[in-house]
């Protein structure tokens, strides 16, 4: 669809930038749908984050915002209403216009467990080592949860930021959470959702060398599309699920919840459902 002066936009910010696939996919995926709507990338740094937030505002034409990293704690502060979820995991990374200012949601737990269920991997009743415990991690982490993990170890180098998640999770889901660290072993899952593996240089997240084959590993991120941790995983017969999949699972609610006044609620999650904004 050709733009014009009639053409919505939607941003997505985040720092670095280059690594996001929403601009051509979800543009795509828009256009598909018969919208004449655009997604632009818009390399915003952390000192820069309020004055870029507070610019796209007064952006008539723009009805939404996505956020990646850095940014999905900090957004959260500039919205009106939060889904229960957002509010819980304390992050955000879609935002959508309302009359009362910018609505938030977190889709990156239900999209880790979608890009799952394309691989075959059954979270119920399974033992999952998370690591990352920001706001996608968090979301992961409660998603996981939601759809029945049996246990979750938690591993983060902020162990201030480990231990408030596992209270919080353990307050809902009791029995169920513990402190976990870099060792794979025995776990049916491991989910990698930091940013380490986005540079060359970068540490892996847990001790590869302890995996095997019978294993699932998952990994968020989206450059290179097989990162470090994938490579290394099905060198050693695992089976993997790379970013990719994980914004491929959410590619669809995050059409849906930037395009639609109302907000979706996806199966499993109605419990975390808030009223909307008024």
């Amino acid at each position: 669809m050709p733009l014009s002066g009639d053409t919505r936009l939607f941003a997505v910010i985040g720092d670095p930038i280059g690594q996001v696939r929403s601009p051509g996919a979800l543009t795509r995926r828009l256009a598909a749908r018969g919208e004449n709507a655009v997604v632009v990338p818009l390399h915003v740094r952390p000192r820069d984050l309020d004055v870029a937030l507070a610019g796209l505002a007064a952006i008539g034409n723009l009805g939404g915002i996505l956020v990646t990293v850095p940014h999905k704690a900090a957004a959260l502060a500039h919205c009106a209403g939060l889904s229960a979820r957002a509010r819980f995991v304390g992050a955000v990374n879609a935002m959508r216009r309302s009359e009362d200012g910018w609505y938030g949601d977190n889709a990156d737990g239900w999209g880790y467990a979608e890009g799952l269920a394309t691989h075959g991997f059954v979270i119920e009743g399974r033992s999952a080592l998370l690591v990352g415990c920001g706001g996608a991690g968090s979301a992961v982490a409660l998603e996981l949860l939601e759809r029945g993990a049996a246990e979750l170890a938690l591993h983060d180098v902020d162990a201030r930021r480990r231990d408030d998640l596992a209270r919080r999770l353990a307050a809902r889901f009791p029995g169920r959470v513990r402190i976990g660290g870099r060792d794979p072993s025995g776990f049916d899952l491991v989910a990698n959702v930091t940013p380490m593996g986005m540079r060359c240089d970068d540490p892996l997240p847990v001790d590869v060398d302890r995996l095997r084959q019978e294993q699932f590993v998952a990994c968020a991120i989206t450059r290179p599309e097989a990162s470090a941790t994938v490579v290394e995983a099905r060198r050693r017969g695992c089976r993997t699920m790379t970013g990719a999949d994980m914004f491929d699972g959410q590619a669809g609610f995050l059409a849906d919840f930037l395009l639609s006044g109302q907000r979706n609620i996806p199966p499993g999650m109605a419990a975390f459902e808030e009223s909307s904004p008024s």
